[in-house]
C-alpha cells in the first residue's frame, strides 16, 4: 500500500510503520493514533470513506483462548452502549487471527494529551467535563458494564464535549496469565481501593476513578502521586488524596468521588446535579463557545485535518468502467382481439369525455 506522507509536527496522526498492516476486517488503515496495554489504535476507513477509530489486540493477548472468549462477551456488551459521550461500537473481529475492534472515530486529544500539552484545565472547563463523563458512565452502566480504567487517556475532547472510549474491554484481560506478568488491568493512580485489593469493580470504581481524573485536569497532578505503581496504589488505600493544586470550588466534589468506602462515593445522577447547581455553571449545562481554553481549541483543528484514506491500487487496466449493457427486450405476445383482462383494463385512463362510471 501506498500512502501518502505526512508531518508528524504539523499533524496529530502517526505515520504507519513498515509492520502495520495496511487493511483490517475491509477497513483501510491510514494512521497510528496510538498503543496501550490491548494493542495498537489506527486511525482507518470504512469502505464508503468514513473514519473509525480501530483498536487491534496484541499478539500475545490473540493466544490466549480465554482472552478470546472474554473479549467476545465484552464486545457484546459494549455494542449496548449508546450514550452522546461515548464513542459507539460500530464493528468488530472477535474470532480474526487479531481481534479488532472499531468505533466511532473522535477527532479530538485525549485529556491526558491535553494537560501535558496546556496545563490544569479551568474550573469553567473541568465541570462541564465532569458532567459529560458522568453521563456518560450512567450509559455504560445501565447497560451492565463497568469501566474498570476510566482514565485522562480514556476521555477524549471534542468541541461539544467529551467521548469516553474503552468502556469494559480492559474485563477481557483479567482472566489473562499475561495479567499476572506485566499486563496491569487498571492504571495505578486511578484505580479505586477495592480494585487494588483485587475486589470486585462496580460502578463505584468507576467514580472514583473519575474524581482522580478530575483532581488530575484541574491541578495537572494526579492526587495519589505518580510514583513507582506500589507507592501509588498503597496512598490510594490508605492515605487522603493530595487536592492542594486544585481549585478549591472542585475539593467538595473530588473528595466526595475518592471515599475509600465505594458505599460512601455518589452516583453519577448525583454529580450531574451537583455540577448543575454549582456556582460557577449558573444552573445551565452547555458545550458553548469558550467553554475550551483557546489553546485547546485551537488543538482541536489538528485533529479535524485527517489524512486522506489510500486510494485503492491501479494499475494500467484500470479505467471508468463500461455502462452495463441494456436488457434484451421482454417478448409481447400479438394482440388476439378479445377483451383486456379486467385488472388491465381497469388501469387504463378514461379517454376524454367518456361518462362517470355508474354509481
Amino acid at each position: 500500500m501506498t500512502t501518502q506522507p505526512f508531518s508528524a509536527s504539523s499533524s496529530a496522526f502517526e505515520a504507519l510503520a513498515p509492520d502495520d498492516p495496511g487493511e483490517v476486517g475491509g477497513y483501510r488503515l491510514r494512521a497510528r493514533l496510538g498503543a496501550g496495554g490491548m494493542g495498537r489504535v489506527y486511525l482507518a476507513y470504512t469502505p464508503g470513506g468514513r473514519p473509525v477509530a480501530l483498536k487491534v489486540v496484541r499478539p500475545e493477548l490473540a493466544e490466549d483462548a480465554e482472552f478470546r472468549h472474554r473479549f467476545a462477551q465484552e464486545v457484546a456488551s459494549a455494542r449496548r452502549i449508546h450514550g452522546l459521550y461515548t464513542a459507539q461500537v460500530v464493528d468488530a473481529g472477535v474470532d480474526a487471527a487479531s481481534p479488532w475492534l472499531a468505533t466511532t472515530f473522535v477527532p479530538g486529544p485525549s485529556l491526558q494529551q491535553v494537560v501535558r500539552r496546556h496545563g490544569p484545565l479551568p474550573e469553567r472547563t473541568v465541570l462541564p467535563l465532569l458532567a459529560g463523563i458522568a453521563e456518560a458512565l450512567q450509559a455504560i452502566h445501565a447497560a451492565g458494564v463497568v469501566h474498570r480504567d476510566l482514565k485522562p487517556g480514556n476521555v477524549l475532547v471534542a468541541a461539544d464535549g467529551p467521548r469516553v472510549i474503552d468502556f469494559g474491554i480492559a474485563r477481557a484481560a483479567d482472566a489473562s496469565p499475561l495479567t499476572g506478568t506485566g499486563l496491569l488491568i487498571g492504571s495505578p493512580g486511578y484505580m479505586a481501593p477495592e480494585q487494588a485489593l483485587g475486589q470486585p469493580a462496580t460502578a463505584a470504581t468507576d467514580v472514583f476513578a473519575l474524581g482522580a481524573l478530575i483532581a488530575y485536569i484541574g491541578s495537572g497532578a494526579p492526587p495519589f502521586g505518580d510514583g513507582p505503581e506500589p507507592t501509588t496504589l498503597y496512598r490510594a488505600v490508605h492515605e487522603e488524596p493530595d487536592l492542594s493544586r486544585l481549585p478549591y470550588g472542585l475539593h467538595e466534589l473530588v473528595r466526595y468521588c475518592l471515599a475509600k468506602n465505594p458505599g460512601d462515593r455518589p452516583g453519577t445522577g448525583w454529580l450531574i446535579e451537583a455540577v448543575r447547581h454549582h456556582p460557577a455553571t449558573g444552573g445551565e449545562l452547555r458545550f458553548s463557545d469558550g467553554w475550551l481554553p483557546p489553546g485547546v481549541s485551537g488543538e482541536l483543528h489538528r485533529h479535524t485535518d485527517l489524512p486522506t484514506a489510500p486510494a485503492p491500487p491501479v494499475t494500467v487496466l484500470d479505467r471508468v468502467p463500461a455502462p452495463p449493457a441494456p436488457a434484451p427486450p421482454i417478448p409481447v405476445p400479438p394482440p388476439t382481439g378479445g377483451p383486456l383482462p379486467a385488472a388491465d383494463a381497469g388501469s387504463r385512463p378514461p379517454h376524454a369525455g367518456a361518462p362517470a362510471p355508474p354509481s
